[in-house]
Order: C-alpha cells, then sequence, then structure tokens
C-alpha cells in the first residue's frame, strides 16, 4: 500500500476528531475547516469539500456540532460551525481511544514518535 493511500484510509475514521478539534476552540466555516486540517498536518491530510460537508452535515445531525450563517461586509455569507458540549464529549473520548491506539499501534510495529 502507498503512502498515500494509506494517509487516506486511516483518514477515514479520524475525519470526526479532526473536525471537532479544530472547531474546539473557535467556529470556523467548511473551507476554513480543510485548509486548517492540511496546514497543521503539513499536507498530509486533505478533504475533499464533498466529503468534509457530508461529515459535517452527520455531525450536526448527532448533535456535536452546530452552525450558524454569518455574513461579514464585503464577503458572501457563510456557514460556521462550532463545537457543542455533547461534542466536547465526544472530542474527549476519541482523543483517548486514539491516544491508546496509537500507543499500542507504536508498540506492535514498532513505531517511534517524537
Amino acid at each position: 500500500m502507498s503512502s498515500r493511500r494509506a494517509i487516506d484510509e486511516a483518514k477515514k475514521g479520524s475525519a470526526e476528531v479532526l473536525i471537532l478539534a479544530i472547531v474546539d476552540r473557535e467556529s470556523h466555516h467548511g473551507y476554513e475547516i480543510a485548509r486548517l486540517i492540511e496546514q497543521r498536518s503539513d499536507g498530509s491530510l486533505r478533504f475533499t469539500l464533498a466529503s468534509l460537508y457530508a461529515t459535517l452535515y452527520r455531525m450536526e445531525d448527532r448533535g456535536w456540532i452546530r452552525s450558524r450563517w454569518i455574513e461579514k461586509a464585503g464577503q458572501r455569507r457563510r456557514c460556521y460551525y462550532r463545537i457543542t458540549d455533547a461534542g466536547r464529549r465526544v472530542l474527549a473520548e476519541q482523543r483517548a481511544d486514539w491516544s491508546r491506539f496509537v500507543a499500542a499501534l507504536g508498540a506492535v510495529a514498532g513505531v517511534k514518535f517524537a
């Protein structure tokens, strides 16, 4: 499996925790969420806007995030997403799960982390 393909497969299971982590401290619109994930991962993680928005809608249906349309002078109207209390609980659980998973992966596969 190529490096890019392995990352794409891992990304499928991590989209929700990534999005929740991005909107944990402040609201962001969809394109900005995608850009921040790519930027913070040094380009290793990229989402198509179609898959990102499908995930955002699913998370909103679950009550983990809320959306709000905001119009700023000189800009087009954008939908901003923010985390809910339920989303914060899910984020804490997912961070703990991912921490255990990464530690187990490191132990079994011999991967060293910085």
